[in-house]
């Protein structure tokens, strides 16, 4: 055995400390670096360096400052290594055989920890390969464990993690469960409702600042919020995991909405190609000022109700791209809608639609076809123009109701508040 006063032999001081929940017992870095320092000046050995880092040695090549120290073996500015516990060094074979390998190379000396030897003799580095490998071992086994404990939770309808927005984790007698945060909870079940009224994310965004519903960190949920919120499907009781993997469990927690709400919000979401949160004007491009021939802009308005709901207006008026005094007066978007009824059934016979339009007014007359009988409607009165534009003009959803204006061929312009055609 090697002479532990042999001045030729010059130490590293390793200190490693990791969070993971299988180190918690372990001593912190500063306890090792003291006991490491008092049994290095008790015994004369001679540190040249000292080196610490807080990473978890399971996995072999994430430990910078361990790779660090390797290559000093290598270079010859050390060729021996003070440490707490062979755990320290290694958890796993790929760094316990490099520790091996530098001993059988006559670079790595002497390893000394606290309260064993290890030099490059057969029987202490087939204990260090024993005492590294039982700790391996002990990390497989918690491993195992760990995952064995996650599928039985997932089993039981548990989701690990954190909980999304509107529930929180809960935690009593030693059983972690979710439970509903009655504070959020009703406003997130509003966000999926006020989606299916074809209310626009960015209106929701909106109107939760204006209510006062904050995330976690008690910042104002933003619109990317809104839709991870739109997207995920534990809110109606099922949820996937890992994410992506196409397992999925029936949760255990209480449902905010049921899933008939989340696919009618994803049908009609899926079908849109705009960009997330972007304002719809149905009738700008299909109006110009009849006065001076500019385009017409769009602007909306919002009054927040007693009952905390709100209602969204929407007005039109010269853009003054031609004509910065222009004097033409703005309009309600619902006054537009049944001017645009009644244009329809005005003249309904003269109007043409794009091919589009066309297929879809044949879909809804079929579904006329099908229902207005059982209500004693004669289906020989039904103009199919008239009724899908009924249909689609009044419609919470923003895109029939921009994709319907947007398929007439008809241009008009827009006079204190009136419309009047002109050819396109």
């Amino acid at each position: 055995m090697l002479d532990k006063h042999n001045n030729h032999l010059r130490y590293c001081l390793y200190a490693r400390k990791s969070s993971e929940s299988d180190e918690r017992q372990a001593m912190s870095i500063n306890s090792q670096l003291t006991e490491m320092r008092e049994l290095a000046e008790r015994e004369g050995l001679n540190v040249v360096v000292e080196l610490q880092e807080s990473h978890s040695a399971k996995d072999s090549g994430k430990r910078p400052v361990y790779m660090k120290i390797m290559k000093g073996v290598i270079d010859g500015e050390y060729n021996a290594i003070l440490t707490w516990a062979p755990d320290r060094l290694s958890r796993n074979a790929s760094d316990l055989g490099s520790l091996v390998d530098l001993m059988d190379q006559g670079k790595l000396l002497h390893i000394k920890t606290y309260s064993q030897t290890f030099s490059n003799n057969p029987n202490e580095k087939f204990l260090l390969m024993i005492l590294c490998s039982q700790a391996k071992l002990e990390n497989d086994n918690k491993s195992i464990n760990v995952m064995r404990g996650m599928k039985t939770k997932l089993n039981m309808g548990w989701r690990p993690g954190v909980a999304p927005l509107g529930y929180m984790n809960r935690a009593f007698g030693g059983v972690k469960d979710i439970m509903v945060d009655s504070e959020r909870a009703p406003y997130i079940k509003q966000i999926f409702e006020k989606t299916a009224q074809g209310v626009p994310g960015r209106e929701i965004q909106r109107w939760l600042a204006e209510v006062g519903c904050t995330n976690r960190s008690s910042k104002n949920i933003t619109l990317s919020q809104v839709y991870l919120i739109l997207n995920n499907t534990f809110y109606y009781g099922k949820f996937e995991w890992p994410e992506k993997s196409g397992n999925w469990y029936d949760g255990s927690h209480k449902p905010l909405i049921t899933k008939e709400l989340y696919d009618q919000i994803h049908v009609g979401r899926m079908d849109y190609k705009g960009k997330p949160g972007s304002k719809t004007f149905a009738f700008k491009g299909l109006l110009t000022c009849g006065k001076c021939g500019s385009a017409i802009t769009a602007e909306e308005k919002h009054k927040i109700l007693k009952d905390g709901t709100f209602r969204r207006h929407v007005y039109y008026s010269c853009a003054k791209g031609k004509d910065r005094n222009c004097d033409q007066k703005y309009v309600n978007e619902k006054d537009l809608i049944e001017q645009f009824k009644k244009y329809i059934n005005e003249h309904e016979s003269e109007i043409k639609v794009s091919f589009q339009i066309q297929r879809q007014i044949i879909e809804h007359q079929k579904l006329l076809l099908y229902y207005l009988p059982k209500y004693g409607i004669e289906t020989n009165k039904i103009k199919s123009l008239q009724y899908y534009a009924d249909y689609a003009l009044s419609s919470p959803n923003q895109k029939l109701m921009t994709e319907f204006v947007d398929g007439m061929q008809v241009k008009f312009t827009l006079s204190n508040g009136t419309v009047n055609t002109k050819e396109r």
